[in-house]
């Protein structure tokens, strides 16, 4: 067989997805060779997420992606106030005043009037706290650009048919020849041909629910309420954007899943959930779904490993599979990166799974327990009430924010600073930077807010891995010093007192120390 390049890249990423760009654009950014392979020709129009939630929107910030998700959240709300608009002027059903939207659980949305936005564990976002609504597919075109910018091959119409790993590489075999590579990762999605080849343990449940999302053009939409809606069969979403439909019926899987959604097929699943004589004309893009739950045991095997919806599937509810799968690009990435260069130090690949694995865990949990109050039959209908005037409160609406917005994710780090193991607050600092401005790079960033010399010190031996930022913050005279790590977790941090520990944790996260 031939072979697919006479380059051997460092990583091969199979899926071209937000996981696998994003993984892409983190190990181009630190010097390492990559190859994306994606079966698609182009990025999939399919209607899919159509927001980012705060540690996306950190992640992106932090190399530099705020403009252009700004520019891409402006068009998307204008396409959210024509359909508004036009909702109006057609008379739409049940159409009330919109409250300040927070989200949504199990089809009830959060009302943002309620939030208690003072909460410390919303943390210091910065400005990425004004970026949410950015279409899937915009943010893969974007992605895409950035990754090939900073040097990863990106090779679309090539799917990859299987693969033998060993000790020392992967042998990666595709219609278009074979290439030998370091490492493979898939993010090829729920039926992740690298996952079922390599052999990872997948358990989880069954669905119970088919999904339908749509772009469409219909008669007879003026009778549609707008946005989430329940009904005595199911639910339905009309809107935010123009001709976009969902609908949820408790009929179990879909026999089918490969074959085209059909202008009929939608129209019936419409009628049926809304009991609206609605008719679709056209199919512009329309998908299937189900809320099958599974999770692979572990993210790696050797050199082969697993992020985004290869590692981990689940029903959209709640809006947390595309940043889930981000925030699995962003840990792996400076972690594979390192072990490909030679400078990481021992188990640190290892952490990826060891940190990801819960907070993928917990959203399976979570998308499950939407299920169990979405239900069509009296006992779910009555715990729905129960939920619903929890999250009519100010502290259920808190509580529901906090979870749905990512803002409590963290990892279990050593230390007992409480910023350990948190996001990073994007600090505005005395020279006019702000902490997100200098992770553009993708390097860890060791933060001397006290002109501290025992943390320039500890520094010493760390060139090209961390990097030294010697600033003073006015608005944190209590902390001394942060060690973030190029994914923008704290690593270490101390208060306004000695550093004790800090070169412990710089070996621990980046190796021993190289001295001239």
């Amino acid at each position: 067989m031939n072979s697919l390049t006479t380059d051997r890249p460092d990583v091969v990423v199979a899926g071209a997805g937000p996981t696998g760009l994003t993984l892409a654009c983190e190990l181009a950014l630190a010097g390492v060779k990559v190859l994306v392979l994606e079966r698609r020709t182009a990025v999939d129009t399919t209607v899919k997420a159509g927001a980012i939630n705060t540690p996306s929107a950190e992640a992106y910030y932090r190399r530099g992606l705020l403009p252009a998700l700004t520019e891409i959240q402006q068009e998307a709300m204008g396409r959210v106030s024509s359909f508004v608009a036009r909702a109006r002027e057609t008379g739409a059903g049940e159409l009330r005043p919109a409250p300040r939207f927070a989200g949504h659980f199990a089809a009830l949305p959060l009302d943002g009037r309620l939030l208690d936005a003072s909460d410390p564990e919303f943390g210091d976002p910065g400005p990425a706290a004004t970026v949410g609504l950015v279409p899937q597919q915009r943010l893969e075109e974007l992605l895409e650009a950035r990754a090939a910018e900073l040097g990863a091959e990106i090779r679309r119409g090539t799917e990859i048919k299987g693969f033998e790993a060993d000790d020392d590489g992967v042998t990666v075999r595709t219609g278009a020849g074979t290439v030998r590579t370091g490492w493979l990762v898939g993010c090829d999605g729920g039926r992740s041909t690298v996952r079922k080849t390599a052999g990872f343990d997948f358990p989880g449940t069954d669905p119970e629910i088919t999904g339908r999302q749509a772009l469409v053009s219909m008669e007879g939409a003026e009778a549609l309420g707008v946005g989430w809606q329940t009904t005595e069969t199911g639910h339905y979403v009309h809107g935010p954007m123009p001709g976009r439909i969902l609908t949820v019926e408790f009929d179990g899987p879909p026999a089918d899943r490969e074959s085209p959604v059909t202008a009929e097929e939608l129209e019936a699943s419409l009628r049926r959930v809304a009991g609206v004589d609605v008719t679709v004309t056209a199919v512009h893009s329309a998908t299937r779904f189900t809320d099958n739950a599974r999770q692979a045991t572990a993210y790696r095997k050797g050199r082969v490993l697993l992020a985004g919806d290869a590692a981990h599937v689940h029903s959209p509810f709640g809006g947390q599979g595309l940043n889930l799968g981000v925030g699995d690009a962003m840990n792996l990435g400076w972690k594979l990166a390192a072990t490909v260069r030679g400078d990481a130090p021992e188990g640190l690949l290892d952490t990826y799974t060891a940190e990801r694995h819960p907070i993928g865990a917990w959203v399976l949990e979570w998308t499950r327990a939407q299920i169990a109050v979405m239900r069509p039959g009296p006992h779910a209908r009555a715990m729905r009430a129960v939920v619903a005037d929890l999250m009519g409160t100010a502290e259920g609406t808190t509580y529901f924010v906090k979870k749905i917005s990512g803002a409590w994710q963290g990892y279990d780090l050593p230390g007992d600073h409480p910023l350990t193991g948190r996001s990073a607050p994007d600090l505005a600092l005395a020279d006019g930077t702000r902490l997100g401005d200098r992770l553009h790079r993708g390097r860890a960033l060791l933060l001397d807010l006290h002109d501290d010399p025992a943390v320039r010190a500890a520094a010493d031996g760390y060139a090209g891995r961390v990097e030294l930022v010697t600033a003073r913050c006015p608005e944190r005279p209590e902390t001394g010093a942060l060690l973030v790590r190029p994914d923008g977790f704290v690593a270490w941090a101390s208060g306004a007192g000695p550093a004790d520990g800090l070169g412990a944790a710089l070996r621990l996260w980046f190796g021993e120390p190289v001295l001239s």
